[in-house]
């Protein structure tokens, strides 16, 4: 007999809007509303702080307190530099995977919206093998299809803009979710479904639950401490 699945059309449809909206470190709030949004009729209240940190609680007049923890943000990149011919030169804003970069589309985030570029590399026949190098973080950078920095300026973009990938949501062979951000919305999302299962089946706790969903874990587990 098949084993019956504890998730739901909504739980699905929130999961793959959780992962697919943008939220870098730094950047989490959007994704906290729609975190927020999905657990509202689940807790009993919230508390959020300066940093972004979103926590629903379940009996927060209960003496004993028991904590359970995810994080929201993503790790990315930064403009850190615009060259004359217009090209974008990057620093991570966490752990972000260089050598993954070269030809993967991204979106950069301005005051004016969302500008495509692409992550170039010389292609491999114009590579010497005697000068052949990986990509390192000093040597890759994003193309926006602009001939010069004023091009690029004009766009919006400027030194600080922060940069994501566009990845989407799929599901590969029926129960096997793929996406960027897994690590760790996909235990934000755990904790969300907690709250859920606990009103649903009308389980009563002799603890306050603290449902947190922290910031700033990919630059040094900040929204934990």
């Amino acid at each position: 007999m098949a084993k019956k699945s504890i998730l739901t059309k909504k739980s699905l449809t929130f999961l793959e809007k959780y992962l697919t909206n943008a939220a870098p470190t730094g950047y989490e709030w959007e994704g906290q509303k729609i975190w927020m949004n999905y657990l509202k009729p689940y807790v009993d209240e919230f508390i959020t702080d300066t940093y972004g940190t979103a926590v629903g609680v379940i009996n927060p007049d209960v003496k004993y307190k028991v904590v359970i923890e995810g994080h929201a943000d993503e790790i990315s990149w930064y403009v850190n530099y615009i060259s004359d011919n217009g090209l974008l030169y990057v620093v991570r804003n966490g752990g972000s995977d260089h050598q993954i970069a070269p030809s993967k589309i991204v979106n950069i985030h301005t005051k004016k919206g969302i500008v495509k570029g692409v992550f170039g590399w010389p292609a491999i026949h114009t590579r010497s093998k005697a000068k052949e190098m990986p990509p390192k973080p000093d040597n890759i950078f994003i193309d926006l299809g602009c001939k010069t920095k004023e091009e690029v300026e004009k766009l919006g973009v400027h030194v600080g803009c922060v940069i994501t990938y566009p990845d989407e949501f799929h599901i590969l062979n029926k129960d096997n979710f793929v996406c960027r951000a897994l690590d760790n919305r996909m235990g934000g999302f755990m904790i969300a479904e907690v709250a859920r299962l606990l009103k649903e089946n009308k389980k009563k706790l002799p603890f306050g639950l603290y449902i947190v969903n922290s910031v700033q874990e990919e630059i040094g587990l900040r929204g934990a401490q």
